[in-house]
């Protein structure tokens, strides 16, 4: 999707001093992604990634692992927590643990719809990764990379504890059985949506924002996976699907303009692809 870029309704990202300016919708104009800052962010993520998760003894435990943490596509989500502590003026290397919880989580769900699409009678498997291991192996494997990032967290929390103890809070919420679980028979994008709304929650969390700006960064994220999710499904109705990305796109933006400009012109450049 690098390289596929939409119309965009831009709006007035700029703060007042006492409320949120009220919306001020432009003509279309077409803004890309800076790809510059999201692969940085990728290349942090997957470095700490290979560090955390080597692939050393017990082979047989860590080869999947690493196998099945690196092999799924990649999502957006861990890389907004990064742009979303970033834009509430917290520091990168903060929220890359937290990133790095969240692409695991990524992993662990992506492995098991993996396992159900190709074990579906009749049917030919949608995943775009090969089974390198059986499926028994990977069933099992999956299911530790999860509590493994949640390991790696709790290890990270340091003089941090509150936000860190917050942040699990919030990916257990967005995983859970009311959300993740219950958000696959929710609608169009509503699953990348929640992991996304959750990245960005999380990040505005560690980079220590306000209750308010870590609403609005997580409504911006959820409106962030839909447009992902949606662009991600094969199209059905692809006028429809166009109305749906821009109303999103505008919702999006729309939570942005609570910030001043400044702090959120790179993560507002998600929603350019």
């Amino acid at each position: 999707m690098a390289g596929f870029h939409l119309p965009l309704y831009r709006t007035n990202l700029i703060r007042s001093s006492s409320s949120p300016a009220p919306s001020a919708y432009t003509k279309p104009t077409v803004v890309t992604q800076n790809l510059s800052y999201w692969n940085s962010i990728y290349s942090d993520i997957e470095s700490h990634l290979k560090k955390v998760i080597p692939i050393r003894d017990p082979v047989s435990i860590f080869e999947p692992m690493h196998h099945l943490t690196f092999a799924p596509p990649r999502t957006t989500a861990p890389a907004l927590c990064v742009a979303a502590c970033e834009a509430v003026g917290g520091n990168r290397e903060d929220a890359i643990v937290a990133a790095s919880a969240i692409h695991l989580m990524h992993a662990t769900i992506y492995t098991h719809d993996h396992l159900l699409l190709t074990d579906r009678v009749g049917r030919e498997p949608e995943s775009e990764i090969p089974h390198r291991f059986g499926t028994n192996i990977e069933l099992l494997i999956a299911d530790g990379i999860m509590p493994f990032g949640f390991e790696l967290l709790a290890g990270s929390a340091g003089d941090n504890s509150e936000k860190i103890l917050k942040v699990i809070v919030e990916i257990t919420g967005a995983i859970g059985s009311q959300e993740m679980v219950a958000g696959e028979d929710g609608g169009v994008g509503r699953p990348a949506g929640l992991l996304h709304g959750c990245g960005a929650a999380c990040g505005a969390i560690i980079g220590g924002g306000n209750v308010e700006e870590i609403d609005r960064l997580k409504r911006f994220g959820l409106y962030v996976g839909k447009i992902q999710g949606l662009l991600s499904e094969k199209s059905k109705n692809e006028g429809c699907e166009m109305e749906l990305l821009e109303t999103w796109r505008a919702l999006a933006l729309k939570e942005l303009e609570y910030f001043d400009s400044r702090k959120v012109e790179q993560i507002s450049s998600i929603v350019g692809v």
